[in-house]
């Protein structure tokens, strides 16, 4: 292989561990695999959570949810996404659940025995009813006859609670989801409560409810600085995640020389580069052209010149014994030195989230 991803399973379970042992024993544990399991292979990360003992799976579409049953997983699945209507059909026969969040979406449930869970728009303004709206939508569910084992959830999200200094505006978006659910008891249906996610899970431990929905912290990465600031030293995320390439070529050149498309790296000093199969194509931002590194036999080797769609450049000069299919690590730990999806988001002026979730889905993941 020219480029491979491996997750350390080991890892991934310590950090299931870790958001279990938040939790009270009657929270549910909704593992989110949405965006191929943040780039970790959705069918292979679903199947390890489930061995855990996850209670649910989270996913974007109903078109992931039908795929993962297709494995034979029949834990609960939530779709988070939206759903056209002409897959409606789809999520009753395979049993995953919806989320609805428009009034449309509450009329067209009483062609069909699915469950779902509504969403509440309690401040963050994407998906969801706003709290004035939910009198009409529960109005409509009362006159269509839903049936009240159907509606199974009703959840909101947290568009702020990654910094523990500023919880006020997530205190007023719990209090607002707080409601919704008291009107929705009244009208005489009992679903599952749910608001936090990997951040809210940490910081707020009153968001915790009847289910959390953890994302990012089961792949061992820190949903922002904020967070991992405060608890570092106290919650011990490991990232299961490395992504490694191939050396292809080796080169001894003179000073001066001019490096990759326009020129934008010159040589000060003769040099030698290397080149690895790997590109923006598959997920390595371009951002990191002359300022990103890897990881060659546990020294970090720059990127010179600008990444390409199918190779980048690196400078091997003080790497003297490095050859040719030597491995590189463009993520990971493989000595005392490591490089972080967090360090290429920050070179790169993104997220991790993003960093992870664009590693193109066709680079084979390997489970250890």
């Amino acid at each position: 292989m020219r480029t491979w991803l491996e997750i350390d399973t080991k890892k991934a379970a310590c950090n299931y561990r870790l958001f279990r042992s938040l939790l009270r024993r009657k929270t549910a544990l909704m593992a989110v695999v949405k965006s191929n399991a943040y780039g970790h292979d959705l069918f292979q990360f679903s199947k390890l959570m489930v061995g855990l003992g996850v209670n649910w799976l989270g996913v974007d579409s109903i078109v992931e949810g039908e795929a993962l049953r297709k494995t034979g997983i029949k834990i609960p699945i939530l779709a988070l996404g939206h759903t056209l209507q002409e897959k409606f059909a789809g999520a009753a026969k395979h049993k995953v659940s919806l989320t609805i969040s428009t009034l449309v979406g509450i009329k067209a449930l009483k062609k069909y025995n699915l469950k779902f869970h509504l969403k509440v728009d309690t401040g963050m303004h994407r998906q969801g009813f706003l709290p004035e709206e939910m009198p009409q939508a529960l109005k409509i569910l009362k006159q269509n006859k839903i049936a009240p084992e159907n509606f199974e959830g009703i959840y909101t999200h947290f568009a702020s609670a990654k910094n523990p200094a500023f919880p006020t505006d997530t205190r007023k978006q719990l209090a607002l989801f707080n409601g919704a659910v008291e009107l929705v008891k009244r009208a005489g249906f009992t679903p599952l409560t749910h608001a936090a996610a990997t951040s809210s899970a940490i910081l707020f431990p009153e968001t915790h409810l009847d289910l959390v929905r953890i994302g990012i912290g089961l792949y061992g990465l820190w949903p922002s600085r904020e967070v991992a600031a405060s608890f570092a030293e106290k919650l011990n995320l490991q990232p299961a995640l490395s992504w490694k390439t191939v050396i292809s070529e080796i080169k001894n050149l003179p000073s001066g020389s001019r490096i990759g498309y326009d020129f934008t790296e010159k040589l000060a000093l003769q040099g030698r580069i290397a080149i690895c199969p790997i590109g923006y194509w598959h997920g390595y931002p371009r951002a990191l052209s002359t300022v990103g590194h890897v990881l060659v036999r546990g020294q970090r080797a720059k990127i010179l010149g600008r990444v390409s769609m199918d190779m980048i450049i690196i400078d091997v000069s003080k790497i003297p014994n490095a050859a040719m299919n030597d491995a590189a690590v463009l993520i990971g730990q493989p000595g005392k030195a490591e490089i972080t999806a967090d360090e290429l988001a920050d070179l790169s002026g993104t997220t991790n989230y993003e960093i992870v979730t664009r590693l193109n889905p066709l680079i084979r993941r390997i489970y250890r």
